[in-house]
């Protein structure tokens, strides 16, 4: 039993052996004949195997492979190129975190996820991912005017008319949305011969029932983009030719909404504090720096100033809204003493301090261009069911590209302070309280919206108190008995007419945020 066993086993060690000789034989065969496509003979001395037919078979079967087209790539490598969106940077952004990928300004990027409305999953060219924040993509498509550099979506007639004073360049222009929905308006500067002042012009660029664009009826284009190529080597009815464009140069790149996704408690050690910017009804305020890196204003909360656990709880949500006219919550430090807020740091300061100091400076486009600022912030949390409870110039601030935006939205539910939250007390925001705030504590975006016109009085006066020399009481009776603040001399009626509006006895009498703001627009673009 034991011989028969090695026998077998001897038997296909030497059956293997020869299989392996023969083998490596044909290869060598093979290696050796000059014309290895042709049929190779062999010794006959082993009849059983025909090599030439196995060999013609491998062949054949080779050269279908080789032939086949390549299999369909997987569907989820198809994905990239089909489901998931293609966008441009419009800014750079350096990763925060192992979390973020840094993006650089113009380069492609694909969205594999959008996690909220503020923070996307992307990959770049390099199959590096991470997230990123939205407002720092668009769309990259041809059409998508926000990939062009002389686009900048977010300014009115002034604000442009203030970058090109700025750029101060023969043919400086700019793209913006118009007053109408869905319009454009081409804004150019040029500077007369001879005189170092300078003329700027805003055409709207209008579509006819062809679907082609023009700013001069004879010259018409499919596209915007086409239209701008042409009028920047021909005038073509244009004051001057399109030379330097400035859109992209007037927009700063906007704030985040916290640093990244959802971090919004943050480390104490990770802030440096650089001065004091001033005092306001929570404690100090300062400049600072997060991670060395991005300049912040943190406020530190006076113990005993805020009911804490209910804010804390709000900041969560106070942190997703995010809007280029309201300022940027970045996230709280809560777990020591005292507790800090952390927000967007804006150059200028308080609204009603930018006001004073500028006296006699500003004009009446530029006035009304700080309303628009505040109206369309407040047009956004009306949008989101979210009531501010203390509008007015003070908690309003300034940037350093003199863009105004809303601060403080909803903090007044936190204050701890029987003054401020008794109309009786002299803190008590009475001269811009509404008539069911001060009678029954009746919060609404109706509300907001009396505040808001106690803003524009304020605004248009250059930073006047509201009722002057009077007391809260005295204000009560005053409008109670349907007396208002009168028309500042650098409003126009138009413009008073709008801040009259807002002070209708009845909420349901008031126009919306949203009505506001185009009013307001139309206004502006009349000139």
């Amino acid at each position: 039993m034991i011989l028969s066993t090695y026998h077998t086993i001897q038997s296909v060690f030497c059956c293997c052996c020869c299989c392996t000789v023969q083998k490596r034989a044909m290869r060598t065969k093979m290696n050796l004949d000059p014309d290895t496509g042709l049929v190779t003979q062999y010794s006959a001395s082993q009849p059983e195997v025909s090599y030439a037919s196995t060999w013609k078979c491998r062949r054949k079967r080779q050269l279908r492979v080789k032939n086949k087209p390549l299999p369909p790539l997987p569907a989820e490598a198809l994905e990239d190129y089909t489901k998931n969106v293609k966008v441009i940077a419009l800014y750079d952004f350096f990763a925060r975190g192992p979390s973020d990928l840094t993006l650089k300004k113009s380069e492609e990027y694909i969205i594999l996820e959008q996690y909220d409305p503020h923070w996307w999953k992307a990959r770049d060219q390099h199959g590096n991912e991470g997230l990123i924040p939205s407002n720092y993509v668009t769309e990259n498509k041809k059409s998508n005017l926000e990939t062009y550099e002389w686009y900048c979506k977010n300014i009115n007639r002034s604000q442009a008319e203030l970058l090109l004073q700025q750029k101060s360049k023969e043919g400086a222009f700019v793209v913006r949305d118009s007053s109408q929905q869905g319009l454009l308006t081409l804004s150019v500067y040029s500077r007369s011969k001879g005189s170092h002042s300078g003329d700027i012009r805003h055409y709207q660029i209008k579509k006819n029932h062809l679907e082609q664009y023009y700013v001069a009826e004879k010259y018409l284009f499919s596209s915007v983009p086409e239209l701008i190529q042409y009028h920047r080597h021909n005038a073509a009815g244009l004051i001057t030719r399109l030379r330097h464009p400035v859109g992209s140069i007037g927009c700063s790149s906007p704030a985040t909404a916290g640093f990244s996704y959802e971090e919004w408690e943050l480390n104490p050690s990770e802030l440096t504090f650089m001065k004091e910017l001033g005092r306001g009804q929570f404690g100090v305020v300062q400049l600072g720096k997060w991670k060395a890196t991005i300049k912040v204003a943190i406020k530190t909360i006076n113990e005993g100033a805020m009911s804490e656990d209910d804010f804390i709880e709000e900041a969560k949500v106070m942190m997703k809204l995010s809007h280029p006219k309201l300022v940027q919550l970045y996230g709280v430090c809560t777990r020591h003493k005292p507790l800090y807020v952390v927000t967007e740091f804006m150059e200028n300061g308080c609204l009603l301090n930018y006001l004073r100091q500028r006296r006699g400076k500003l004009s009446r486009d530029l006035l009304l261009s700080i309303c628009q600022d505040v109206c369309e912030g407040m047009e956004y949390l009306e949008r989101n069911r979210f009531i501010h409870r203390d509008l007015a110039a003070r908690n309003c601030l300034v940037n350093a590209e003199h863009i105004v935006k809303v601060s403080d939205f909803g903090m007044a539910r936190y204050v701890i302070d029987d003054e401020y939250i008794s109309s009786s007390g002299a803190k008590f925001p009475v001269k811009w309280s509404s008539p069911e705030v001060f009678h029954f504590k009746k919060y609404s975006s109706k509300s907001d919206v009396w505040s808001f016109g106690v803003l524009m009085w304020e605004v248009f006066t250059e930073g006047k108190m509201p009722f002057e020399s009077k007391s809260n009481c005295e204000v009560v009776r005053e409008i109670s008995e349907g007396n208002r603040l009168y028309r500042p001399h650098l409003a126009s009626h138009t413009v008073y007419k709008v801040m009259y509006s807002c002070w209708h006895e009845k909420p349901e009498g008031r126009p919306s945020f949203e009505e506001l703001v185009e009013t307001l627009t139309d206004i502006t673009e009349m000139g």
